[in-house]
């Protein structure tokens, strides 16, 4: 039998649902959080729960494939897009996915990144001494196929000498966050959320 779920990974996915759900980033049941275990094992949310409400029932586990370890229990649809950043990124502990009004709005009228300029909060961010920089946050066409759509995150990455952001946009459906543990994967997202509110209240002012 699969080993159990570590009770902290458990607790840390609850925590982050509650705290995306309390800012609207998670409306409905959309939305999905996932933690880095140890022997390329992955805690993530499963499929139809209200982030508001998890419990440990609502998080199952997977290999670095996505696939199931309880084959009756249906993961997030996204979990390739999880299971991705971790097979890349061998720091990454943890990754959240939001559907905030300011993410898929911008994500909807942007090209193929949306830049990021002056802001104090990109000094949150690795390699950003100073609110003196620039940043592209790549924006991907919306895809069911989640292997194809991995595919071509993995071809922005190649692209990039090194992704400074971690993370990146799906147009007109969300972001994906991640950081070396939860704690730094919902700070680095509310800190991208902030900026992406404040470009969203912008357009508005210039209307």
């Amino acid at each position: 039998m699969p080993e159990p779920i570590p009770q902290a990974a458990i607790e840390a996915i609850v925590s982050a649902g509650r705290r995306m759900a309390e800012r609207n980033w998670v409306p409905a049941t959309a939305g999905n959080i996932s933690v880095r275990l140890p022997g390329g094992r992955v805690a993530i949310t499963r499929s139809g729960f209200h982030k508001a409400q998890l419990d440990a029932g609502a998080v199952m586990a997977v290999d670095m494939g996505g696939a199931p370890e309880n084959p009756a229990l249906r993961p997030s649809a996204e979990t390739g897009l999880h299971c991705g950043a971790y097979r890349t990124f061998p720091d990454v502990g943890a990754v959240v996915h939001g559907h905030s009004i300011a993410n898929t709005v911008l994500s909807r009228r942007a090209g193929d990144s949306i830049r990021l300029e002056g802001y104090e909060l990109l000094k949150a961010f690795p390699g950003l001494a100073t609110h003196e920089a620039a940043v592209e946050i790549p924006v991907l066409d919306n895809d069911q196929d989640i292997p194809r759509l991995q595919r071509a995150v993995e071809a922005r990455w190649g692209n990039m000498a090194a992704p400074i952001l971690p993370g990146y946009l799906i147009r007109g459906h969300g972001i994906y966050v991640w950081g070396p543990d939860m704690e730094a994967a919902l700070a680095r997202l509310e800190g991208l959320e902030f900026m992406l509110a404040c470009e969203l209240a912008n357009l508005s002012i210039n209307r």
